[in-house]
């Protein structure tokens, strides 16, 4: 397969800066200087804090490094019981699963939701994950326009009235990590409770930050069957969950392949997950904190002339269109000590190669500072 340069792919080594707020490029295994982190997950900073490494460091003692089986043999331990009820409680659902990634996940509930049986509506915009996990059902696929609800109720309306009995699942995310926007949610859901229709939403990027206390966005709406989240971002973790009701957890549990064939979460990073949610639960406002700062930013950004970043949350989507010019973006902000990546097709549509720049909870005015001055006056209109 041939694969153009500018969007060929290469594997760059990192090592994290003492207080977690950098990241040093390694070269040849020696470490370049801090670069400021615009470019990471790690929404809250979770991933260096002391609480979560202490409880990682407690149950490697207790349980070791790996679990190894399955949930189903002798892969289940205590901790896992623990998190799991933990997160039942704070998402107000019935069960929660987990899983040892968010890809994992993203294919059991998708799996366990539709067959080849089933209508698909999904997002254009939904991640890989998800489309893999149709394509692996056999169901039908149709994909609506980004956050379009109205092209969703006529997708859904049209089903109904060829087959009323039809089974028809709708697939969206909280906030989509690309493109830093989030759909009504509420209105999802009502649209797909007063069509029948079975609602996964993958909440991986807005749990710990969008929504009431960092919830989530379908935190106690009806109409929503699955939700999707996982630990490698604003829980500072690794790891993934599947929460829902009682049928959906029974049929789960049954029948994926997904959760039964695979050896369980890592009780380390189960532990250290506890340990985020402890935090969260204890500081209910760091969500909407971040959220406060990535409008600062968005209004410091266009200001500046660049347009302004779609959204709310702290992903702020810099769309430059061509691949070479973002990559030099991207180099450019480097050379001034800021860590951001050119996103290119075919992980975004074609023609909207962007910077995607990610804010963290404890970042300085000083990195918006440097990244508006290596970014200069932007003449971008998107």
């Amino acid at each position: 397969m041939t694969v153009p340069p500018t969007r060929r792919r290469r594997l760059r080594t990192w090592e994290p800066s003492l207080d977690g707020q950098g990241l040093h490029p390694v070269v040849d295994s020696v470490a370049g200087p801090a670069l400021v982190d615009l470019a990471s997950n790690d929404y809250l900073g979770l991933s260096h804090h002391p609480k979560l490494i202490a409880a990682a460091e407690a149950e490697l003692q207790r349980s070791g490094v790996g679990a190894g089986g399955s949930r189903l043999v002798t892969g289940s331990r205590p901790v896992h019981d623990r998190l799991e009820s933990a997160l039942t409680s704070w998402l107000q659902r019935d069960r929660v699963f987990l899983f040892p990634s968010g890809f994992q996940a993203n294919l059991a509930a998708v799996l366990t939701l539709a067959n080849r049986h089933t209508t698909v509506l999904a997002d254009r915009l939904i991640h890989h994950s998800l489309l893999v996990g149709v394509q692996a059902s056999g169901a039908q696929l149709k994909r609506f326009a980004h956050n379009d609800l109205h092209a969703l109720h006529q997708q859904l309306q049209a089903c109904r009235s060829q087959r009323q009995d039809a089974r028809l699942v709708v697939i969206s995310e909280s906030l989509f990590s690309m493109e830093g926007t989030s759909p009504d949610v509420p209105a999802l859901a009502a649209l797909c409770r007063n069509y029948g229709a079975s609602l996964l939403l993958d909440e991986a990027h807005a749990l710990g930050v969008l929504g009431f206390e960092g919830r989530g966005l379908g935190l106690g709406l009806e109409g929503i069957t699955m939700i999707s989240g996982t630990f490698g971002k604003a829980f500072g973790s690794g790891g993934a969950f599947i929460a829902c009701g009682r049928e959906q957890a029974d049929a789960l549990l049954q029948t994926s392949g997904a959760f039964r064939y695979t050896t369980a979460l890592a009780p380390p990073l189960a532990a250290a997950a506890l340990a985020a949610l402890d935090l969260l639960k204890g500081h209910p406002c760091w969500g909407s904190d971040l959220v406060k700062k990535s409008n600062r930013w968005r209004h410091r950004l266009e200001a500046q002339g660049w347009s302004r970043p779609a959204g709310i949350g702290p992903i702020l989507p810099l769309l430059v269109g061509g691949d070479q010019p973002t990559l030099e973006y991207q180099q450019r902000l480097e050379a001034a000590g800021v860590l951001t990546v050119a996103i290119r097709p075919p992980t975004v549509p074609e023609g909207t190669a962007r910077l995607r720049l990610v804010l963290h909870h404890r970042q300085s005015d000083e990195a918006l500072d440097a990244l508006v001055n290596a970014l200069g006056h932007g003449d971008l209109r998107s």
